[in-house]
């Protein structure tokens, strides 16, 4: 299936911690690229900046904010540092990540 992705340049994600790779097309959020590409390397909460399950940090290349971060899930501080959420940024050069966000436990019984 062709979208609107396959006309634009594509760009290597790393994940850090895993060494696992994916493609992400310049204008698409990382977390909406991994997912159409079925990778599971950064956890999915909302996808729409308000939860922060996908929170990451930048370790090596740039990135274009397209949209609001939750201040309550990036301060400004976090985002000094490196970190956003995967939902809100798209690459401008080749990234390599840090996954800081964790999976939210959906099942009745924590542990």
């Amino acid at each position: 299936m062709m979208g609107w992705w396959s006309s634009k340049p594509m760009l290597e994600v790393r994940v850090a911690e895993t060494g696992e790779t994916f493609a992400c097309a310049t204008g698409e959020s990382l977390l909406q690229s991994m997912m159409r590409r079925g990778a599971n390397c950064i956890p999915v909460g909302c996808t729409q900046g308000g939860c922060g399950v996908c929170r990451i940090r930048i370790l090596e290349g740039e990135i274009a904010l397209l949209g609001p971060v939750s201040r309550a899930r990036v301060s400004v501080e976090d985002e000094v540092a490196g970190c956003t959420l995967a939902c809100r940024v798209a690459p401008t050069t080749a990234l390599v990540v840090e996954v800081l966000g964790r999976p939210v436990r959906t099942d009745a019984n924590p542990t």
